[in-house]
């Protein structure tokens, strides 16, 4: 499931003090409140609700915060992986009869140092 993004919808910063989110929600929360004006969406403010509910409260903040790193390092991780297996991919492997061929050499090699 994807994480939204908190700090995107209140457009602050991930270090912003209780005092930048408090501006950044009233501000946002003039602007797209049904009320005030007619052709916003009711989802816009549910969003900026549920932002500064979490981001607001400093034990659901702290929560969110690693629960976000968490996403962060599992998508890195996902593409670490992606990225070997698409070099190894691109890695020439040696067909059976190269196989062979390297193997008679090598072997030719060893019997005549005997």
């Amino acid at each position: 499931m994807q994480l939204p993004d908190y700090y995107a919808v209140l457009e602050i910063p991930t270090n912003a003090s209780l005092e930048q989110i408090k501006q950044s929600y009233r501000r946002l929360a003039r602007l797209y409140h049904p009320d005030i004006n007619k052709g916003s969406e009711n989802i816009r403010i549910k969003q900026l609700n549920e932002a500064y509910t979490v981001l607001s409260d400093p034990m659901k903040r702290t929560a969110y915060d690693i629960e976000r790193l968490e996403n962060l390092r599992h998508i890195i991780m996902l593409e670490a992986i992606r990225l070997q297996q698409k070099k190894a991919r691109q890695e020439q492997k040696m067909t059976w009869r190269q196989g062979m061929i390297g193997f008679v050499r090598e072997l030719k090699k060893g019997m005549q140092d005997e």
